[in-house]
Parts: C-alpha cells; structure tokens; sequence
C-alpha cells in the first residue's frame, strides 16, 4: 500500500504549519519541501475546504491551521486525501472482475489489515509529531 503524493503532501503542510503556527505562503512551504508549488495550491486548496487550515488574502497573506495541532486525528487527514483504499480489485465493487470474489477469504483479511491501519492512525494527532 502506498499513500498518494496529495496525501503525502497534506501532512506535510500540516506538519510545517503547526511547528510554529503562524501563516505562510504556498511557496515559502514548497521550496522548504522542494515540491512543486502548482501541486501544494491543490493539496491546501483540499485542505480548506476540509477545515483544517484557512487561507488569508493579500499581501501578507498565506495559509494556517485551523484546528489545534491535537485535534487534528492523522487517521482522519489520510481518509479525507486518498481517493480510495482499494486494495485489491475486489474492493471496489463497481470495477470488479475478480472470478473467485464469491468464494475467496483474503478480502477479508485484507479489509481487517486496512482497518487495523486505518484504527493505529486515528491513534495519533498532529501534535504528536511537533
């Protein structure tokens, strides 16, 4: 299993953002991460519209968080930025063509991994990692 790079760079941003808590811009974080600034407008453009951070216009302008660093549940940040955890084609009914899908038990323990990954993520808020 691999996280997107739009998930990736969520935490990052976050991450960068509760370390001292004031505003910055996308491109002072870009170039801090080495990433491309066109790609972070994205991620923080998501990241709004979720509520975890708040954008602030004009000149001195930038992004910051919007949540205390505790409230923000990292289990949550991941689901909220993939666009799915499939891992495997039969977990995504839509799309399957899996001919033993009726008959195989590794979607279930698949689907129990993915939970326990989901539940030991959900243990930790941003502001364990600052």
């Amino acid at each position: 299993m691999k996280l997107t790079q739009q998930t990736d760079y969520s935490l990052r941003v976050l991450l960068f953002l509760a370390g001292d808590g004031a505003s910055h811009t996308i491109g002072e974080i870009a170039e801090y991460f080495g990433i491309s600034k066109n790609h972070l407008v994205k991620v923080t453009h998501r990241l709004t519209q979720l509520g975890y951070v708040e954008s602030i216009r004009g000149r001195m302008g930038g992004i910051r968080l919007l949540m205390k660093p505790e409230d923000i549940v990292v289990g949550e940040v991941v689901r909220h930025m993939e666009p799915n955890f499939h891992l495997v084609e039969c977990f995504d009914m839509e799309t399957n063509t899996c001919p033993i899908v009726g008959a195989c038990g590794l979607k279930g323990v698949l689907g129990s991994a993915l939970g326990a990954f989901n539940a030991h993520l959900d243990q930790y808020t941003l502001a364990d990692f600052i």
